[in-house]
């Protein structure tokens, strides 16, 4: 840091500190917000990042948290389009959603309850909406339209027994979900685990949303080590990372997969009606050899009147 610095900011020094100090009010603000007094005087102000590293840390932590939450009012646009594109469900496990949904919104409720910066968790509401959405739309491409109102309804008593009434859940019991949480989050990432495995494809999840989790999870480990003191919270981006690794590793793998359990199975049943087919069409030609074998005066009798009635049209 101290290279950097002798290199490349205090040359700047001269250029940057007029820009810096005279930065436009929301943005001034935001930076304080983020930073603090003291590291938004040093990093921004002074320009002095070798004598204040945790600050520059700080910075590093904010900007991850920043470019994670932005990244995830999309993450899983991607995914809802496949969906709506195919009309079709396969290869995604409804209890995944269902298991990641209920830990977003606990974890989301034990950050705001405790009061932590909302570069550390924001994410989570918006990956929690996008979560529903997709829940919704496996359920209906299911056939299951009542168990979509069913989950829509269970999703907001849930929302308001852990958000909005501040009696119906105690901190302690919030303490203890949270706990649970984390093991909700690993169970979350095995079903579609195991369905990607047990249909020997990837089918409509989407790549984009793996990967951009994998690296997100990556960067909350980081964000938390920084900003917040929680290892429960901690030790479920850890996890969460392992089996993301393992997700990543399946899209890979199966990236040129020709086709899914379902499809297979589609295809099978085709080849069978075929071949059946054509056994069938194998039968009635030696049926009508051996009738030919056996009598071959009807069969020549039977084919007389057809030619002459030809003739007579003629």
């Amino acid at each position: 840091m101290e290279q950097v610095q002798d290199l490349v900011l205090n040359p700047l020094k001269p250029y940057l500190i007029p820009i810096t100090h005279n930065l436009p009010g929301p943005i001034n603000d935001l930076a304080i917000n983020l930073l603090g007094e003291r590291c938004h005087s040093a990093l921004l102000l002074d320009l002095d990042f070798a004598s204040h590293p945790e600050c520059v840390s700080l910075a590093i932590s904010k900007a991850l948290g920043i470019v994670i939450i932005t990244a995830a009012s999309v993450v899983k646009v991607p995914q809802i389009i496949k969906l709506v594109k195919s009309q079709s469900s396969e290869g995604l496990s409804f209890t995944s959603y269902l298991l990641e949904t209920a830990s977003f919104v606990i974890s989301l409720a034990y950050n705001m309850r405790n009061g932590f910066p909302f570069s550390t968790y924001g994410e989570t509401a918006l990956i929690a909406i996008q979560d529903v959405v997709i829940s919704v739309l496996i359920l209906v491409y299911s056939k299951k339209s009542a168990q979509a109102g069913a989950f829509l309804a269970a999703f907001g008593s849930a929302v308001y027994a852990l958000m909005v009434s501040d009696t119906i859940v105690s901190d302690a019991q919030m303490t203890s979900l949270q706990a649970g949480a984390g093991a909700l989050s690993i169970a979350s990432k095995l079903p579609q685990i195991l369905t990607i495995y047990s249909q020997g494809g990837t089918g409509q999840l989407s790549a984009f949303a793996v990967f951009n989790y994998l690296f997100g999870s990556l960067s909350r480990i980081y964000t938390t080590i920084q900003e917040v003191d929680d290892k429960l919270i901690l030790y479920g981006f850890i996890a969460g990372f392992a089996l993301n690794v393992v997700l990543a590793a399946q899209v890979i793998y199966y990236w040129n997969s020709p086709t899914t359990a379902g499809h297979a199975k589609e295809l099978g049943k085709k080849g069978k009606s075929g071949l059946q087919g054509v056994g069938q069409k194998g039968s009635a030609a030696k049926a009508t050899e051996e009738a030919n074998r056996l009598s071959p005066g009807k069969a020549n009798a039977t084919a007389r009147p057809s030619s002459s009635s030809g003739r007579r049209r003629g």
